[in-house]
């Protein structure tokens, strides 16, 4: 089953393209998320998904309706949401469930996203990580089909971050489907079953992000060496050569990223040129590689048909 289509779908303000020619079609209990720079479209998209924006083009289904015709069924935490400050936070939550035909009880959505012990203070009180976690209440005490979240974890550190994920994920139960942006590549692979990937408002990617890095080809060595970086470079079957560091060489040597087809071709020619070689390690790309090939002019859109629902 299809919970969201998008068709060609375009948001033009004026001669500003916010959002253009869109095609993807997200399944039922999938977790799929947008990646992309500050204003590639990723806020647009999720404006269009929960019907607060209509595409100039194209058309958009959720849930079988137009965006907004099914919004009992869609839970939405939106990056500029405001809350009010002088309110308890059981009594927004408790505000916001009676908008629902059905809701969940505050005290166990609060328990579910670990509020309880915040319940009597009032939102203007908490702290970022605080103010998401009660944002993510709000968004799922109607028990919805579709969680749409943006930026979701921006203001928290690492463990909050993952305390937050495993809230979510079961919050929003067997069958829900998770919609989310984030700026965190780490993130997106550790969470995502799919990344739609803008760009300049249009998706040039839409794959499980096993089958992104795929499109990364050999290996990424990392290394700190004497040896010059245009000279690593030119060497056969290395693909590109980053310094890891601004500053001077640490003892003669600088960190190195070097992306090529097999290690062989970085360690051999350092150990024939008598070259220095610490630290060395080897890995497959990640996530970040793979959007950062798929950012090249010269690389055609990677997306799935229209319709390609698990």
């Amino acid at each position: 089953m299809s919970v969201v289509e998008l068709e060609q779908v375009g948001v033009r303000y004026r001669e500003i393209i916010a959002l253009g020619e869109v095609d993807t079609v997200v399944g039922q209990g999938e977790v799929v998320a947008v990646l992309g720079p500050n204003g590639a479209g990723k806020s647009t998209l999720f404006e269009v998904v929960v019907g607060l924006v209509r595409p100039t083009t194209g058309s958009a289904r959720v849930l079988g309706s137009a965006p907004g015709g099914a919004r009992h069924s869609v839970g939405a935490m939106l990056q500029h949401a405001g809350l009010p400050d002088q309110v308890s936070v059981e009594e927004l939550v408790r505000l916001v469930g009676r908008s629902y035909p059905t809701a969940l009880l505050p005290e166990a959505v609060l328990d579910r996203v670990g509020l309880t012990a915040k319940r009597d203070r009032t939102v203007g009180v908490l702290s970022g990580g605080e103010r998401q976690r009660l944002l993510l209440a709000m968004a799922i005490i109607g028990e919805p089909s579709l969680l749409v979240l943006d930026e979701p974890t921006a203001a928290m550190d690492l463990e909050a971050r993952a305390s937050f994920w495993e809230r979510a994920r079961a919050s929003v139960g067997d069958g829900a489907t998770l919609l989310f942006a984030t700026h965190d590549l780490a993130e997106a692979d550790a969470v995502a079953d799919r990344v739609l990937v803008l760009r300049g408002g249009r998706l040039i990617a839409d794959a499980p992000p096993a089958v992104l890095k795929q499109q990364v080809p050999g290996v990424v060595v990392s290394l700190a060496t004497d040896a010059p970086s245009e000279v690593v470079a030119a060497w056969d079957g290395i693909d590109r050569v980053e310094a890891m560091d601004d500053g001077p060489p640490e003892g003669g040597a600088r960190g190195l990223r070097i992306w090529a087809d097999v290690a062989e071709n970085v360690v051999v020619p350092l150990v024939d040129a008598g070259y220095r070689m610490d630290r060395l390690s080897v890995s497959e790309a990640d996530l970040e590689d793979a959007l950062a090939q798929l950012a090249e002019p010269s690389v055609p859109p990677m997306t799935r048909p229209l319709g390609a629902v698990r």
